[in-house]
């Protein structure tokens, strides 16, 4: 490889983020099920408490993911024969080190295209791969990857990670479009490589969201602060309680914040006063959780197929290799 080169197109409006938490905000607490975005969880304060989730005894998908990669990168990277990676919703490439690791080891690693929302996230994920890896070109792609996908740079051999079970953040309907979507991105020798959690033990389940160390708690409460800061409201967190439970109708865990005490809110960068009584609940995240069977549906309904799904030793977290077809 020649000398590493670095990259970033920016597709974020300089006030999009904010205005678009604005409309988020507005439309998500005027329905009759109040409801938050998680996108709005990560600030800075979340993100550093994200980070301690995925430590906590409990919390086993970023440990179950990093097992079945660990120990598969470089069949996964055999399988899909790519010559550049493009991760949506990379972060700073944590997820993705063993992918990584496993192309340049096959001298298949040519480029990476980081997805994200955070610009200053992109540039340090950028900055620290082409030092570890001198000749590796990166094009860093700040944006939403439910509204940009289109904006990504063409490609060939490509692998699309989409890691963290992130996916299950999606509603069904939305998860149908974003699908789609991912399938119009894939050329005939791309493929995409989807985490999923999968279906096991209700109490597994719920324990991974109600921690004995009260870190989703916080975690969770951490959102009323953030939009505090954004949009000038005066949510007091403390007069709320974090709500974590599975739901089987759906297969999924919510989570929620359940008000204390009746109260009102005033949320003045959205244009919207709230008043609440004690026990309303605001849904701030589903997390669904899948099978094989049930993801392959939902694969082929978007006009892929499943070519490989890797699990870790107990079954809890899934890896999906599939290809448009």
């Amino acid at each position: 490889m020649s000398g590493a080169t670095i990259r970033i197109d920016s597709h974020m409006e300089a006030s999009g983020s904010l205005g678009s938490m604005a409309d988020d905000v507005r439309a998500g607490l005027s329905g009759a099920l109040m409801e938050l975005s998680p996108k709005y969880f990560y600030d800075d304060r979340g993100s550093e408490l994200f980070e301690q989730i995925t430590s906590l005894p409990e919390y086993y998908p970023t440990r179950c993911e990093r097992e079945i990669l660990n120990r598969r990168a470089p069949e996964i990277v055999e399988l899909c024969d790519p010559l550049e990676l493009v991760e949506l919703g990379s972060g700073v490439a944590s997820k993705t080190r063993a992918l990584l690791y496993a192309m340049a080891g096959a001298d298949k690693l040519r480029r990476y295209v980081p997805v994200d929302v955070s610009e200053a996230v992109v540039t340090r994920c950028a900055e620290e791969l082409t030092e570890a890896y001198p000749g590796l070109e990166v094009h860093g792609v700040v944006g939403d990857f439910l509204q940009h996908l289109d904006r990504l740079p063409d490609g060939e051999r490509r692998m699309v990670a989409f890691l963290g079970s992130t996916i299950g953040n999606l509603h069904p309907a939305d998860r149908t479009v974003f699908l789609a979507a991912v399938r119009d991105l894939l050329g005939p020798g791309d493929r995409l490589v989807l985490g999923l959690d999968l279906v096991k033990d209700v109490r597994v389940l719920e324990a991974a969201y109600n921690d004995s160390a009260g870190v989703t708690a916080e975690f969770n409460l951490n959102m009323l602060h953030a939009i505090n800061a954004a949009l000038g409201a005066d949510f007091e967190p403390a007069a709320f309680e974090h709500v974590a439970f599975f739901e089987p109708e759906h297969s999924w865990v919510e989570m929620r914040l359940r008000a204390s005490e009746d109260q009102r809110i005033t949320i003045p960068g959205a244009a919207l006063e709230l008043d609440l009584e004690a026990g309303d609940e605001i849904r701030t995240e589903i997390s669904t959780k899948f099978t094989r069977e049930g993801i392959t549906a939902e694969l082929a309904d978007a006009g892929m197929a499943m070519r490989s799904f890797f699990t870790d030793e107990r079954g809890w977290f899934g890896l999906a290799v599939a290809a448009r077809v």
